[in-house]
């Protein structure tokens, strides 16, 4: 299977991201599936021998859903990103432009009408003929004819329901003034007012979805457009980033930002990299550490070689994670783009029963009510700038065509396509900036479900960097060190690094492997060249288990204080014990404060090990861990059950960094894991901690919590507004009250509606 994103242009409201993915769910080799307004995307995943993509595109584009393969071209997508905002800016602009004219000519007319100004042309009735002509020819024109192609195709959507309003409202105008015998009312108004609050909506809308994904521009800013190399004769040349090449060399001055992933090869400096791990302090660098793309070199000039450019960089690889989040939809975004789909036939279906009532039904219930509410509109208002359309109805059919027609406009599936979307997009902003990378909308909602947190111990409470404290053998330390050194040295496990370094500190010379054999979560077994036997390095439960033997003297080691408050391994050669190497681990700086945290949150907290129960301990209680919180011993078998048994009765997080944390991430309803922690671990997880922190973790659970909380509100606000609005646009308080909405006033609220759900995702804090 191969993952493909389409960037795809027409979509409006609910309704079209339903279309669009029942058109791809219908595509054969087409799976999991997911489209996201907001972003005017979908991703989805194909098989390659049993579709062609080039007939899908061709199957959106004739439904009207133009769509093109979005290419991740970090070099190019800067440049062209900024072309399109500001060519979409330019037709926004021209739009509200032709919109804000079109309501100032209305207004005059109203007031020219009503004589509020001497200017009988704008009063005149051809004049406001002329208008909505204008207004359906050219800004009209493209909601129209996409409305109606929706409608023809059985898919209707919001330009279809505006579409249907407009014409309604202009054919019955244009009837009424042609043959007044008809007794049709006349309100050209309506359809100039209506797309002009509808495109003066849309305009502010576009507004603030481009807000909600400004956090991406923001990384998109970080990436400099100029580089200097070192040429052959060691000279200083400028070229564009997008020519930069790995292997090369570069200068970065003071105040600059780095253009690639780089190593340092000369120079020290301070960096902020704040934009990739969160971290408020910049770091010391110096020769031989890595850099990544976009970080600001703050003081002082750095000679770096480049090794990843482009899209291949961590800055670029960020801001394509960013926008594959809307990928995976929250469960709750799945139900409203269900309700959304079938939401325009509902729209329909009430509007034509709303016309058949008012026609036929009404006059039989309230033979009067035109009769009594037209005598008292008159009482309350002397013109039509005043009072509601449908007031000065003649007959039940000019009440029935106006109200049909301000319910069709009124309803606004746009509000429930954009209620999920807009906040997941500036909730992943947010947490990225604090170094928080969420894999996905349904991570966010399962984060803000979570009531049970499991820590690692080793590279995740700890800052997973062992040392070795002390030797405890009857032999040379330095052998006993050169043969862990060297049966660890195709380890990639925190331990194997610490012995490994110490050997090359004190300059020791390593044997050749000849065999070897990991047990995960006990320890190493092999041979090596130049000694005879088999080499076991685990702990001391795993080395008994084999049958080496321990004498008394090692037994008086592994009992004492300083052996129990850390981590100790031993070292055997056949059933030989050869000695014991005593490992410290520093807590991270921040884990007592991150633990307190989240249990002022009402989290429960666990933490699970592998280490032996003395070490575990005294490490908990550091933290203000109870023992029966803690576990110790464990193989990552044994995780696992624990948590499967935790998952019973609660929402259970797991945060860990290493290899041996994988199934436990996997298992868990939330895997999260430690940005300095292993490449596997991170693949595996649904949120990334991308410093060397864990202080991010109460923010990201409480965003989560807010983030869900932004939803509800928006789609409570987006069915209610239509449970509400729609009633009362069809006329229900009309016989009682007299109250009716012109369709104007329809689509004044329908485009408030979706910018309230914007506007409310991004006080998101």
């Amino acid at each position: 299977m191969e993952s493909i994103q389409l960037s795809i242009t027409g979509m409006k409201c609910g309704g079209c991201v339903s279309t669009v993915e029942k058109i791809l769910n219908n595509s054969e080799g087409i799976e999991n599936v997911s489209v996201n307004l907001l972003t005017e995307s979908a991703y989805f995943e194909i098989s390659k021998k049993h579709i062609e993509i080039e007939r899908v595109l061709e199957n959106l584009k004739d439904n009207g859903f133009p769509s093109e393969i979005y290419i991740n071209d970090f070099s190019k997508k800067i440049n062209k990103d900024e072309l399109e905002k500001k060519k979409k800016w330019n037709n926004q602009w021209k739009k509200l432009t032709f919109a804000l004219l079109l309501l100032l000519f209305s207004g005059l007319g109203h007031l020219a009408e009503g004589q509020y100004i001497n200017f009988p042309i704008l009063g005149n009735l051809f004049f406001h003929a002329s208008l909505a002509t204008l207004a359906l020819l050219f800004p009209g024109r493209k909601i129209i004819i996409n409305g109606f192609k929706s409608f023809i195709r059985n898919r209707p959507d919001m330009d279809s329901l505006v579409a249907l309003g407009v014409i309604s409202a202009y054919i019955t105008s244009l009837l009424s003034l042609l043959f007044p015998a008809t007794g049709f009312p006349c309100f050209f108004n309506e359809p100039v007012m209506l797309l002009g609050f509808i495109l003066i909506g849309r305009f502010l809308e576009e507004r603030a979805r481009y807000q909600t994904g400004s956090s991406i521009g923001e990384l998109l800013d970080l990436q400099p457009e100029i580089a200097n190399i070192f040429t052959k004769d060691n000279q200083i040349k400028a070229i564009r980033v997008n020519a930069l090449k790995p292997n090369q060399e570069i200068q970065v001055l003071a105040g600059d930002r780095i253009p690639a992933d780089c190593t340092v090869i000369q120079g020290n400096s301070y960096v902020d990299v704040s934009h990739i791990t969160g971290e408020s302090k910049p770091i010391e660098v110096k020769e031989g550490e890595n850099l990544s793309s976009g970080s600001l070199n703050l003081n002082s000039t750095l000679r770096l070689k480049v090794q990843k450019v482009g899209g291949e960089s961590s800055l670029a690889k960020l801001v394509s994670l960013i926008e594959s989040v809307n990928a995976n939809k929250p469960p709750i975004q799945r139900i409203a783009d269900k309700i959304a789909g079938k939401f325009t036939y509902f729209v329909l279906i009430f509007a034509t029963l709303s016309f058949f009532f008012w026609w036929i039904g009404a006059r039989q219930i309230w033979p009067d009510l035109l009769s009594h509410n037209h005598n008292q509109f008159i009482t309350n208002s002397s013109h039509t700038l005043h009072s509601s359309l449908g007031s000065n109805a003649e007959n039940f059919l000019s009440l029935a065509i106006q109200l049909s027609i301000a319910v069709l406009v009124i309803a606004c599936p746009c509000a429930l396509g954009l209620a999920t979307p807009t906040v997941i997009t500036v909730a992943s902003g947010k947490a990225a900036k604090k170094g928080i990378l969420f894999k996905g909308g349904d991570k966010i909602e399962m984060a803000s479900k979570i009531n049970h947190i499991i820590f690692d111990k080793t590279g995740t409470l700890t800052k997973g960097k062992p040392f070795i404290v002390d030797y405890k053998s009857n032999n040379d330390h330095s052998f006993l060190l050169r043969v862990a050194a060297s049966l660890e040295k195709e380890s990639r496990h925190p331990i194997a690094n610490a012995l490994i370094q110490e050997a090359q500190k004190q300059h020791l010379t390593l044997f050749p492997i000849k065999k070897i054999f990991t047990h995960s979560g006990r320890g190493i077994s092999g041979e090596l060249d130049s000694i005879d036997g088999i080499i076991n390095i685990g702990n001391i439960e795993w080395l008994l288990n084999k049958g080496i033997i321990f004498d008394s003297d090692a037994k008086k080691v592994i009992e004492n204080e300083e052996a129990q408050t850390n981590t100790i391994i031993g070292v055997s050669i056949n059933d030989k014990l050869l000695g014991f190497i005593l490992l410290g681990d520093l807590l991270r700086d921040d884990s007592i404060q991150t633990v307190q945290n989240l249990r002022e949150n009402k989290f429960k907290i666990n933490i699970l090990s592998g280490d032996r129960k003395q070490t575990v301990l005294a490490l908990a209680k550091k933290v203000g861990c109870e023992e029966k919180e803690v576990q110790w011993d464990l193989l990552p078998q044994m995780k696992l059950k624990t948590i499967e048994n935790l998952k019973i009765t609660n929402k259970v997080a797991m945060i860990g960094d290493g290899i041996n944390d994988v199934p436990a991430l996997a298992s868990s309803d939330l895997g999260i894991a430690v940005g300095s922690g292993t490449q596997i671990a991170k693949a595996n997880a649904d949120v990334v901690l991308m410093g060397d922190h864990l202080n991010g973790l109460p923010y990201a659970f409480n965003l989560a919590k807010k983030t869900i909380r932004k939803i509800r509100q928006n789609l409570i606000w987006a069915f209610g507004y239509n449970l509400l609005a729609i009633p009362i646009a069809a006329g229900i308080l009309f016989p009682k009250y007299g109250i009716l909405l012109t369709p104007s006033i329809a689509a004044l609220l329908m485009a408030t509606s979706s910018i309230t759900v914007v506007i409310n995702a991004l006080s998101l804090d």
